[in-house]
């Protein structure tokens, strides 16, 4: 089963996007489905995507047999290979970035160590995609309002 997060609902209706939960296990196996390779996949090989499991090794290795495959077979195009940095992606870091702190102030939002501390890896890594990673999502306000509201204002958020 995959994580739902409630800003990015109406990804897993259509799955036109590649939520972030699949994001993370495509980082950890070290590839990148393109938007338009994951738009050709069928629906049920994404929901496989997003619903296997990839804790194991053995798993990421299935998981990333059945993408390149599924995804060669359907746009004649592999998947791109990631680099090791992209690879440790998937692990968060102790500390939020930088330019994390300033984009989530920039939306009303102090995102203190104490709060980075409260938020699990999944939400982590979700934050650093969102806001750190290049450029700056839409959805990064709404998800560190998910984020750091869920258990009070005890968790920093500002907004």
């Amino acid at each position: 089963m995959i994580r739902q997060f409630q800003f990015e609902a109406e990804v897993y209706e259509s799955l036109s996007c590649v939520p972030m939960q699949a994001r993370r296990k495509l980082d950890a196996i070290g590839i990148k489905i393109h938007l338009a390779q994951w738009q050709q996949l069928s629906r049920g090989e994404r929901l496989m995507i997003c619903h296997a499991p990839a804790t194991l090794d053995d798993e990421r290795a299935a998981l990333r047999i059945f993408i390149e495959e599924a995804t060669l077979a359907r746009t004649g195009t592999p998947p791109k290979e990631l680099g090791e940095a992209a690879r440790r992606g998937a692990r968060p870091p102790a500390s939020p970035p930088e330019v994390l702190v300033v984009n989530a102030r920039e939306r009303g939002v102090e995102l203190t160590q104490a709060a980075w501390n409260s938020l699990d890896d999944d939400e982590r890594y979700t934050l650093v995609k969102l806001g750190a990673d290049g450029k700056v999502s839409h959805n990064l306000k709404a998800a560190l309002n998910e984020f750091l509201t869920l258990h009070g204002p005890a968790r920093g958020a500002n907004a």
